[in-house]
């Protein structure tokens, strides 16, 4: 007979079983908004049964297995000879094909494509976050591939079909593909201009051979990856096929696998180039060009993965609270704890409406729209990334020692949060990137204003951060010391905006009385208390109470 002290009570059953999708008001909300009638019923299915799967107790399972099982680099065969394979376990294959099969590598020609892929990567990411790099990378790639019609035509295909065929094969004889990218170098990082590979012509067409190496290279097991080297016209852009049309292994080797701090399950490698078979795209010397709109869109997925991961950690931890009883009743009702929720479900809220708005803003692909993105995505990509790590630690606290266990799935949030603030450009870069658009193209920073203007009048709140706005903008001299600061209000005064228009009230009044007002502390938790938090935090509850 069991001993009474084994009984356990008072603890949160698993959040399993739901459907990440639906039970997320602030994301329906979204895709409802964004998308026109005819669209939207033929995006809620999808979506609901996606949202179902990232939900489920298979999902969970598949995402505890590839992260407690990492990949594993073979470099060589029984006999000697070199394969430079990754072996990952089969959950990841299966997390990786779901999301394939549902379109999230299927967005630029679909129309509202952006909005339903954008969606369906923030539900599934809350799966597990480690095979959304080779899903943000493939899908990235098609408007550098488009730079040169003929490689489109052959690659575009493979990266938006909804096959995943995880063996490498040559391209042509693949239903998909997935594509990775080699950018930076062990002597320069961010500064792509510093790369030494080298890219030696060969006669025929378009054709060259690359010598070097890469300190970063993401998605390894990939078919096929955009590379930057140094061209005798400078530096430009490169498709390498992993493997050749004959059948052979192109040259390359990869040397190690990184140990990374999180996204454990995903492979990031160094590899070397010695003699490797590749394809220009896009002319010499415009390298940078050639990939900018790829960086734009990886960086999305970047603001994107990050909402993801705060909705998930806000999710279990208002969860957690309306089980868990304490002092003589539940935590979601206790005023600090309350307070604690809704600070974080603002934050959530507010990463998840920018995500969506700037994914609208690609679907719509006017003049106006891409002058928009030009200023908003780095800005966004900049503040969201890094509110997403003391948002998760704050969320983990919430479940106190129970989220400080592995089980809980918490500590693997934790580790993945900072990675969006460093991929795709660290902050500083981010930042000086909006700068660049400040001094140099006009019709961003309009097109930035006149967005944020169409909240004005609606809160004195935002009415006066648009002005202190401005009167930051008025003044650039000695810029990029402040650069920070100004951007991180320019995705403030942003957000708050979007908030005013389409939040419910009682969020927009707790958005701007925190972030725009002076009625804020330094941590989560500092909300003025004559809010309506309960609002706040039941609009944010994954299952009904």
């Amino acid at each position: 007979m069991a001993a009474t002290t084994h009984t356990v009570s008072n603890q949160a059953p698993p959040l399993l079983g739901y459907d990440v999708f639906g039970a997320d008001r602030v994301l329906t909300e979204a895709v409802e908004r964004h998308l026109p009638a005819d669209l939207l019923d033929e995006a809620r299915g999808p979506l609901a049964e996606l949202g179902r799967s990232a939900g489920s107790a298979q999902a969970a399972e598949w995402g505890a297995q590839a992260n407690e099982n990492p990949p594993r680099l073979r470099t060589h065969d029984r006999y000697g000879n070199r394969v430079d394979e990754v072996e990952f376990h089969p959950a990841w294959h299966r997390l990786l094909g779901h999301a394939v099969t549902a379109g999230l590598t299927d967005a630029w020609d679909r129309p509202g494509g952006h909005v339903r892929r954008t969606a369906g990567f923030l539900v599934w990411t809350q799966a597990e976050a480690g095979h959304g790099c080779p899903l943000s990378m493939t899908h990235a790639a098609v408007p550098a591939l488009r730079t040169d019609p003929a490689v489109a035509a052959e690659w575009e295909p493979l990266l938006t079909s909804r096959v995943y065929e995880k063996e490498l094969r040559p391209a042509g004889q693949k239903a998909g593909a997935l594509l990775g990218m080699g950018m930076t170098e062990k002597q320069g990082g961010t500064d792509v201009r510093s790369n030494t590979t080298r890219a030696e012509p060969l006669s025929g067409a378009g054709e060259y051979l690359l010598t070097g190496h890469k300190w970063f290279c993401s998605a390894p097991m990939s078919d096929g990856f955009l590379v930057l080297a140094q061209a005798p016209g400078g530096l430009t852009c490169f498709l390498l096929p992993r493997v050749l049309p004959d059948g052979t292994r192109n040259l390359f080797a990869i040397q190690r696998l990184k140990d990374k701090l999180g996204n454990r399950s995903n492979a990031s490698a160094e590899v070397e180039f010695d003699g490797t078979w590749v394809r220009r795209i896009g002319e010499e010397g415009r390298g940078v060009r050639t990939i900018i709109d790829m960086v734009a869109a990886t960086r999305l997925d970047c603001v994107t993965g990050s909402a993801a991961l705060m909705r998930q950690a806000v999710a279990q931890a208002v969860h957690h609270t309306t089980y868990r009883s304490a002092f003589g009743g539940l935590l979601v009702d206790k005023p600090l704890m309350r307070n604690v929720l809704a600070d974080l479900a603002l934050e959530s809220e507010a990463a998840t409406v920018l995500a969506m708005r700037l994914a609208a803003a690609y679907d719509a692909g006017t003049e106006s729209e891409s002058a928009f993105l030009r200023i908003a995505v780095p800005a966004a990509k900049y503040w969201v990334t890094k509110r997403c790590a003391p948002l998760v630690a704050e969320a983990l606290e919430c479940l106190g020692g129970n989220g400080y266990v592995e089980e809980s799935g918490m500590p693997r949030l934790l580790r993945e949060a900072p990675l969006n603030s460093i991929w795709e450009g660290s902050g500083n870069v981010q930042a000086l990137d909006v700068l660049r658009a400040l001094q140099r193209e006009p019709l961003a920073l309009n097109a930035f204003l006149q967005e944020v203007g169409r909240a004005r009048g609606a809160d004195h709140r935002l009415d006066r951060a648009i002005r202190d706005l401005l009167t930051e903008l008025a003044d650039l001299q000695g810029i990029e010391a402040r650069a920070r600061r100004l951007v991180e209000r320019m995705a403030l005064v942003l957000q708050g905006s979007l908030l005013v228009r389409w939040a419910p009230p009682e969020v927009a009044d707790a958005f701007c009385a925190s972030r725009l007002g002076r009625e804020w502390g330094s941590a989560f938790g500092t909300l003025p208390h004559t809010l309506d938090l309960a609002s706040v935090v039941e609009r944010a509850r994954p299952v009904e109470r």
